[in-house]
């Protein structure tokens, strides 16, 4: 690992952007021109003294996770995100139709969305970034590891993954992920991390093994989606799914028509989000997420 090299590109990009390229209002007083430590701590979901050290060089050698977080949080194009990754000591991922680095464009997109729920999924379902209203809905998916990332693979080996569901649309919901697992196998291979993950599924779950054999193919959204909360009950949700040219992400956005019920109780977790921000912050001395995984 170049810690110098490595520290002084972290700094440079930091210093070449501004809270609002990243979604953060600008605020009074500032007195740095780039974004503050803390901003991209936060954006990279660690703690401001790791970001720190590893700006002055005093850092240990990030994970590739952290790489990745780090690569979102200061907006780097795909050739600066794998630049980064070689300074720090390790190979670049491959650059493949799953490639679960988020362009930047993209990263913009969500960063207009605080109001209304919005996340970027990659083809296995990976919650590649999600804003706070998201991560408020479904749960922050950061702490999610090795295949468990993928909600595909939670969808069927985790029942708690299934409680934001009303037991009636299981059965559909089910049928909509193993069917998009068909469509990113075809893309990807069967020597691929689908390829993978839908063998580990079928040694994993007898529901799954059925619906894989079916072969069906299609993306896995619907217009609408009915969503229980702990806090506000059902919610009856529009949703919309916007990809990528090459189709290997989407950004999925849920919505509610205005002076609607579902509407009232968006605005109702939006409060109760951020009062759990507030409570966070007091408790454990940094910020939640806008979660970016």
């Amino acid at each position: 690992m170049d810690r110098q090299q490595f520290a002084d590109f972290l700094r440079r990009r930091r210093e070449d952007l501004r809270p609002e390229d990243v979604g953060l209002s600008v605020g009074a007083r500032r007195r740095v021109a780039g974004l503050r430590r803390g901003e991209v701590a936060d954006l990279a979901a660690m703690s401001t003294d790791y970001y720190t050290r590893l700006e002055q060089g005093r850092g240990p050698q990030p994970s590739e996770q952290m790489i990745a977080s780090l690569a979102r949080a200061l907006r780097l194009s795909t050739d600066e995100r794998d630049h980064l990754f070689r300074l720090s000591g390790r190979n670049p991922p491959g650059r493949t139709p799953l490639d679960t680095h988020v362009a930047p464009a993209l990263l913009r997109v969500l960063d207009c969305l605080d109001h209304t729920p919005a996340l970027v999924l990659s083809s296995l379902a990976e919650t590649l970034v999600q804003n706070r209203l998201a991560a408020a809905i479904f749960g922050d998916h950061r702490r999610h590891t090795g295949p468990a990332r993928s909600g595909i693979y939670r969808w069927f080996t985790d029942p708690a993954e299934r409680l934001i569901y009303p037991e009636s649309f299981h059965q559909r919901q089910s049928r909509a992920h193993a069917a998009s697992l068909r469509l990113a196998y075809g893309r990807a291979g069967a020597d691929s991390r689908v390829g993978r993950l839908a063998r580990a599924l079928c040694k994993e779950s007898a529901e799954f093994s059925v619906l894989w054999q079916r072969h069906e193919v299609a993306p896995r959204f619907d217009d609408h989606k009915t969503l229980l909360h702990p806090e506000v009950g059902e919610m009856h949700l529009d949703c919309q799914a916007l990809l990528t040219e090459d189709q290997s992400q989407t950004l999925l956005i849920l919505s509610a028509a205005p002076r609607t019920e579902a509407a009232e109780k968006l605005a109702l977790i939006r409060v109760l989000g951020q009062q759990q921000f507030s409570e966070d912050r007091g408790s454990v001395g940094q910020p939640p997420p806008r979660t970016r995984p």
